[in-house]
């Protein structure tokens, strides 16, 4: 009995899961580097009509072997709005090239 307990919770639980990523809406992200490649701008717009928190994922190659440096930011954008999320200043490498760009808005 209590195994089955268990396996409610758990599907109970992957099921929340999946509806708050069913809420998510995909967004463009820009990764932009900056003149002197020592820092980069994020941004992203919110394509749905009310106000979202949204999420943008950026990574980085330098001329580094392994070296990625990656920035992850949130902030609520307005509906329909382009907005800066957030900015990386390089550590010790300058950027050479954007690796990936992901982001997400999704309804409060």
């Amino acid at each position: 009995m209590r195994s089955h307990g268990i396996l409610l919770v758990l599907i109970f639980c992957c099921s929340c899961l999946a509806q708050q990523n069913a809420d998510a809406e995909s967004v463009a992200v820009t990764c932009t580097i900056l003149p002197g490649a020592e820092s980069a701008s994020v941004s992203l717009t919110n394509p749905l009509s009310t106000t979202a928190s949204c999420l943008a994922n950026c990574k980085f190659g330098t001329e580094v072997y392994d070296d990625n440096p990656q920035i992850i930011c949130t902030k609520p954008v307005p509906a329909g709005k382009e907005v800066e999320m957030c900015i990386l200043k390089a550590a010790d490498n300058k950027l050479v090239k954007v690796v990936e760009g992901l982001g997400d808005c999704r309804r409060p």
